[in-house]
């Protein structure tokens, strides 16, 4: 959105849908943020073969409290398998 203050436009933020998330100050999730990019790097920005490394990063993020929980059928990683299976 932008509103009119004497003939120029700020912009005005708003929220995210899904509310705000604190950033990795700390770097705890660093190495898993780091291998989805380098994934994404050696698959020329191909998301679909980096699926199983970004639903790692996100349960980094869940499980230090740097994002809510969220069930992973809603975050659209529901078809792929947890960390404990992938790690057997």
């Amino acid at each position: 959105m932008a509103t009119a203050y004497l003939g120029k436009k700020s912009f005005v933020p708003t929220a995210p849908i899904k509310g705000s998330f604190p950033l990795d100050h700390d770097g705890v999730c660093k190495t898993e943020m780091v291998d989805y990019m380098i994934c994404l790097n050696k698959s020329k920005a191909q998301n679909e073969d980096c699926r199983l490394v970004a639903k790692k990063y996100f349960e980094c993020r869940m499980q230090n409290q740097l994002m809510a929980k969220e069930d992973w059928v809603k975050l659209g990683y529901g078809d792929l398998p947890s960390e404990k299976e992938v790690s057997k």
